[in-house]
């Protein structure tokens, strides 16, 4: 089995109570396992083009899908090579869910209960569960059943969100897995670790495969005696942690938690914390977007060269799309439910509302190419990105301009389209008009703002020669 995800992404939840718009908020950096660009999607599925029949392409699995499936967004690849990889979407009754976080675990646990060759796996995730649910505790328990019924091939974290509630599911070696309903005035930053850490099997915010406590009684799994850590007991606690997961966390809990004091290459830094203020959409962005600023561990800073190489930031090279999925309860629900959506490094892009209750999805967005073609948004952001590396010093004002310019006039127009909206008969159809003039004037900002970045690099080209010289 050829696998392209090697440890990658990372995600952030952020309940209804601690976040500034007080709607519930999942978001996820997608990122390539290599330096290989991954290019990605906008799409949206209709009932009609949802398949009857599952089948996989990395695995031999494959099954019948349920009757009557709902509309959804999805952010897939642009190659099928791999399969689909759903991504991140929303469906048409308002849950979100995303679903290519890949995860640790050990190797007691897989001797026990071993990761399944022919299951099911992240390029599955989204497809076989996001048109079939209801609510977020309606995915987990979907979920649940499918991992328990066909097994997965690997380790990996979901989440899941509707109006109300935001559940997170971790898959524990083959067969089992366990879930947490996330507090509302709560949030989590999860790297590619196994994250959930306290775990009460008899409360109502956990779910669970039904055998899990007695499997690890009988197995004699728990290495602590006071206490029942998921984590401990089916996580990793390696030197990579260290380097490449734990650092991660330990950013974006200080960003959110300034008070605190941790060490970033803790095992044990918390799961579950209560922001120090309310989570807004741009804090996300900046997190997911982050390098360790104001730290001797950002690449672009002035540490020392071992100090800028020593952790793996959540913003690099390998962003494929940032995504953070909305559901909001100021609104009525057929505007309720937004996808905020960027492609390429995060460093040189910038978040775009886009309602999910819609017919179709922007061109710029819906047809990339596996290609480069500089018509579209993910090849024209990686071209950004390329040139802005370049010299970070010299660029990074544009990238801050271009990101506060999009980020406003896209609140500005969703004001606008969130007041008229409902003087149109067709409302899916308003609101995929409303995404194309986001789209369309994203696309021409961005062709700008490179412009006048290759203007600038050229005035400080190396092969250049002037007599005052």
């Amino acid at each position: 089995m050829e696998n392209r995800k090697l440890g990658s992404c990372t995600t952030i939840l952020v309940g209804k109570d601690a976040s500034l718009s007080g709607s519930t908020l999942i978001a996820r950096n997608e990122d390539s396992g290599s330096d290989v660009a991954n290019p990605q999607r906008f799409v949206v599925v209709q009932p009609q083009n949802q398949p009857t029949h599952y089948q996989s392409v990395q695995s031999t699995v494959n099954f019948d899908l349920p009757a009557n499936p709902l509309r959804y967004t999805a952010t897939p690849d642009a190659s099928p090579k791999y399969g689909i990889w759903g991504g991140s979407g929303i469906n048409s009754e308002n849950v979100a869910m995303t679903a290519t976080e890949t995860i640790t675990t050990n190797s007691r646990i897989l001797g026990l209960d071993p990761l399944v060759k022919n299951g099911i796996g992240e390029e599955d995730l989204l497809t076989i569960t996001l048109p079939y649910i209801e609510s977020a505790k309606a995915g987990v328990l979907r979920l649940g059943a499918l991992i328990e019924e066909y097994g997965t091939y690997e380790s990996n974290g979901i989440a899941f969100s509707d109006i109300n509630e935001v559940w997170y599911f971790e898959t524990l070696g083959g067969h089992h897995w366990a879930a947490i309903r996330i507090p509302d005035d709560s949030y989590v930053v999860a790297p590619n670790r196994l994250n959930i850490d306290d775990f009460d099997f008899d409360s109502d915010e956990t779910l669970f495969s039904m055998d899990l406590p007695d499997f690890v009684e009988k197995n004699k799994l728990n290495p602590d005696t006071d206490q029942f850590n998921l984590r401990h007991i089916f996580g990793s606690s390696s030197i990579k942690d260290t380097k490449y997961n734990n650092p991660r966390a330990w950013y974006g809990q200080m960003y959110f938690n300034p008070e605190l004091e941790q060490d970033p290459e803790d095992q044990d830094l918390p799961f579950i914390l209560r922001p120090a203020r309310k989570i807004s959409i741009e804090d996300i962005k900046f997190v997911l977007t982050s390098h360790y600023q104001n730290t001797p561990f950002d690449p672009y800073g002035t540490g020392s060269e071992d100090d800028k190489k020593r952790y793996r930031a959540i913003g690099l090279n390998r962003n494929q799309e940032v995504h953070v999925l909305e559901i909001r309860n100021n609104v009525p629900a057929e505007i309720a439910a937004v996808q905020w959506l960027a492609f390429g490094p995060n460093t040189f892009n910038a978040l775009l509302p886009f309602y999910t209750n819609i017919n179709d999805t922007p061109v710029q967005f819906r047809d990339t190419p596996v290609t480069f073609d500089f018509n579209y948004v993910y090849w024209i952001s990686r071209a950004t990105a390329l040139l802005g590396d370049s010299n970070f010093l010299a660029y990074n004002n544009f990238a801050e301009d271009f990101e506060q310019k999009i980020m406003s006039e896209g609140r500005f127009a969703q004001a606008a389209t969130d007041k008229n909206y409902a003087e149109n008969d067709d409302v899916a159809d308003y609101l995929t008009k409303a995404n194309k003039a986001l789209a369309d004037n994203y696309f021409a900002a961005a062709v700008t703002m490179y412009g006048q970045m290759a203007e600038l690099g050229s005035s400080k080209m190396k092969l250049r020669f002037n007599l005052k010289d």
